[in-house]
């Protein structure tokens, strides 16, 4: 049987990318700062993920105050969207936003 499609788990990281400490929320899945991801969810909090591979923020979609960060892993390939969250730094999400 499987489980929930989004699992919180509360969980603290150091970003792979730019080494920021971040603070986790429970649904929090990418780096405030740099805005970079780990691909380690089948489903959201599921940690069922074999890949591992780093995500990048290649784009950005939406308006205000609804913008989504989109993350392509740099390993499989992969797309995925998560919300831009209000810790984030938007100065980071204006400069992908404008590639």
């Amino acid at each position: 049987m499987q489980g929930p499609r989004f699992q919180k788990r509360v969980e603290d990281f150091t970003c792979e990318f730019c080494g920021k400490e971040v603070k986790g929320g429970g649904y929090t899945n990418h780096c405030s700062q740099c805005l970079w991801s780990k691909h380690v969810d089948v489903h959201p909090g599921d940690r069922a993920e074999a890949c591992l591979g780093m995500m990048e923020p290649i784009a950005v979609e939406g308006a205000s105050p609804a913008y989504v960060i989109v993350h392509s892993c740099t390993r499989c390939g992969i797309k995925r969207r998560n919300k831009v969250e209000a810790a984030d730094n938007m100065s980071t999400v204006i400069a992908i936003a404008q590639k």
